[in-house]
């Protein structure tokens, strides 16, 4: 089920996989351009402007102080020992502007900055097949930026910053506008959002580690029929926020420790038609926050030791909720209207109290996951102090002898007496 939306992505991205691998070996055929102090080009420039389609050029150890550099060739630029290139706090270091461009093995070091412009340390323009790989980008204000290009992939980059300010701090990689993407196996640190996707469709985010980002760790916005999988979104403002998108897959990711007042693990904003699975949310304010969503799936995903593990407004319709686990959550599910248009059925609760008698492994009467008590904080965010307040066990207790309040809508049918372990 998780394949449905990406089937199609999934064979371009093998396609221009292989397109480019048959470039690299068409290009392979062509001249080295060593670039060193004692070689025949001492600066990268030269060796940029004296290279022809299908050259490498071969960048020595050293700093390199050369302002913005263009590539406009089909070419293979390759450090060798972590040559820098320097932008000097000034300039966009590396403009790459034409199709089957590989970029690897370099330290770009002090892009410029500005609050009118986003320059980068490495800026792809409407090219296509380019490769950017195992490079670390440092004290960038946009790191990695991808406008109007088709079939790219960034791989192995570290990229880190140290922003403190989401006003002047530009994001680690950002695409706009950008086409069958491959992010694989990327570190991202110390930007406003780890991963900025805008106008993209069949994106493929996989690998990564995006911690410690202003913002977000991975944002999506107006960006259809993409995946996202086995990531890490760790100590970020807020994990990731998936926001006016719709047939995204969300597999096997890590949200972990998206702390603070307003923070969530994973927030869906007027999304639609979208799979939420097999992840693992542990020790975040609220694991997913869902707002205006429709048609999505949560299924076979553990909330661990969160405040919330699902705040859903009444405002999302036709959502599934199942085969989770809810363990040691404060509350697990939480809303803001007594009616829902949602789905929760067989997850397992770890707050569930009810019995199984002809030991099928489902508790013979339902559970109603939303507290009294959380529906109080709702209304009331004060009266989060007495959460621990023998009051408070009061007030749960006497729902759950005579539920009155708590919406009857959102009640598992069959809840699980045992965890689920896949």
């Amino acid at each position: 089920m998780s394949l449905r939306h990406f089937n199609r992505p999934l064979r371009a991205a093998v396609t221009a996989a292989a397109l480019l691998a048959l470039a690299g070996t068409a290009f392979g055929q062509g001249r080295t351009l060593e670039v060193c102090q004692s070689c025949t080009y001492a600066t990268v420039r030269e060796a940029l402007e004296a290279a022809a389609d299908g050259d490498l050029v071969l960048v020595g150890p050293g700093t390199y102080r050369e302002g913005a550099l263009v590539i406009d060739k089909r070419i293979t630029l390759e450090g060798t020992d972590w040559p820098v290139l320097d932008g000097e706090h000034e300039y966009a270091i590396l403009t790459v502007d034409a199709d089957d461009v590989v970029v690897r093995g370099l330290v770009l070091r002090d892009a410029g900055r500005s609050h009118v412009t986003d320059i980068a340390a490495i800026r792809v323009e409407e090219v296509q097949n380019c490769l950017i790989e195992n490079n670390r980008v440092e004290n960038a204000f946009f790191g990695i930026y991808l406008a109007k290009s088709v079939g790219c992939t960034v791989r192995g980059n570290r990229v880190t910053s140290n922003g403190v300010s989401e006003v002047f701090a530009g994001n680690a990689i950002q695409l706009w506008n950008a086409l069958y993407t491959s992010l694989e196996d990327n570190y991202l640190s110390g930007h406003r959002d780890g991963i900025y996707l805008e106008f993209a469709r069949y994106a493929h985010v996989v690998d990564n580690v995006s911690e410690n980002n202003l913002r977000y760790g991975l944002h999506f916005m107006f960006s259809n029929e993409s995946k996202f999988e086995n990531n890490t979104f760790r100590n970020n403002g807020a994990g990731v926020a998936v926001m006016y998108s719709k047939k995204i897959d969300m597999v096997g990711n890590h949200f972990v420790n998206n702390w603070g007042s307003a923070s969530y693990g994973l927030l869906l904003k007027d999304i639609d038609d979208s799979i939420v699975s097999r992840n693992t949310f542990e020790d975040n304010s609220a694991a997913v926050y869902v707002d205006g969503s429709n048609r999505t799936d949560l299924v076979r995903n553990d909330f661990m030791r969160n405040g919330y593990a699902l705040r859903v407004l009444s405002n999302s319709m036709g959502m599934r909720v199942m085969y989770n686990n809810f363990i040691g959550n404060t509350f697990d599910v939480v809303t803001n209207a007594n009616r829902s248009y949602n789905a929760f059925l067989e997850n397992y609760w770890d707050a569930y109290e009810g019995y199984d008698l002809d030991r099928d492994g489902i508790g013979d009467v339902p559970f109603r996951p939303v507290r009294l008590f959380a529906m109080t904080v709702q209304v009331y965010p004060q009266a989060m102090i007495l959460l621990r307040s023998p009051l408070s066990q009061v007030m749960d207790y006497a729902e759950r002898l005579l539920p009155i309040i708590t919406p009857k809508a959102i009640e598992d049918d069959r809840p699980l007496m045992g965890r689920i372990r896949w």
